[in-house]
């Protein structure tokens, strides 16, 4: 099934969950790698796994890919230049149930992966569909100049606030948040005010 412009965005939780990557070479670690970051159970099967991938430390096989690889796998990536075993992967995946990736190959994928920003807790993506990597990489260069460590930290303090407002037994989707919010506590924020902006967020927040 070719990728279409209507797709769904979803953050997986990937924690404790057999992940597969096919392919040993330099984009199978980054993938290897992204897979890692979001804790999962990987492992690798490749012609040939590279010292990227065995750098990594996750359990590989040097071998053919095989359709069992994916028993108990609850997703899988592939990385190789081979379209045949990119194919064979997604249409096994498809047949068990299993979420398919394959890089620089959106007909073989029931799933694109996007470009991520990264700060503490907050992750911003963006994709394009399959249809343009480089593009959303560039995007990505803007979006992560513009996200600095004090987001992590505004992100940080509102979830104690929110944790303090279920305590008391309100509940959090009756708070108005947007209004409590402007692009003046970031700036403060890398000032060094944080206790600062925490009072204000709790006058407004806390008593709302």
């Amino acid at each position: 099934m070719a990728l279409t412009e209507a797709l769904y965005p979803v953050n997986l939780v990937l924690t404790g969950r057999r992940c597969l990557v096919v392919g040993g070479g330099r984009v199978a670690a980054r993938k290897v790698a992204g897979l890692q970051a979001a804790e999962a159970d990987v492992v690798v099967v490749a012609l040939t796994v590279g010292p990227e991938v065995r750098a990594t430390g996750v359990p590989w096989e040097e071998r053919p890919y095989r359709s069992s690889d994916l028993d108990g796998v609850w997703l899988a990536v592939t990385a190789t230049d081979d379209r045949e075993v990119n194919r064979q992967v997604h249409d096994d995946g498809e047949a068990a149930g299993v979420w398919v990736n394959a890089a620089d190959d959106p007909d073989s994928c029931s799933f694109v992966l996007p470009a991520v920003v990264r700060q503490g807790p907050v992750m911003v993506t963006i994709g394009t569909a399959g249809r343009s990597p480089a593009l959303a990489s560039w995007l990505k260069e803007h979006v992560a100049a513009e996200l600095g460590p004090e987001v992590a930290d505004l992100a940080r303090l509102l979830s104690d606030i929110r944790e303090r407002i279920r305590a008391e037994g309100r509940s959090t989707e009756d708070v108005d948040w947007r209004s409590a919010l402007d692009w003046s506590m970031l700036e403060e924020i890398k000032a060094g005010q944080t206790a600062r902006v925490r009072e204000r967020l709790e006058a407004c927040l806390l008593s709302s």
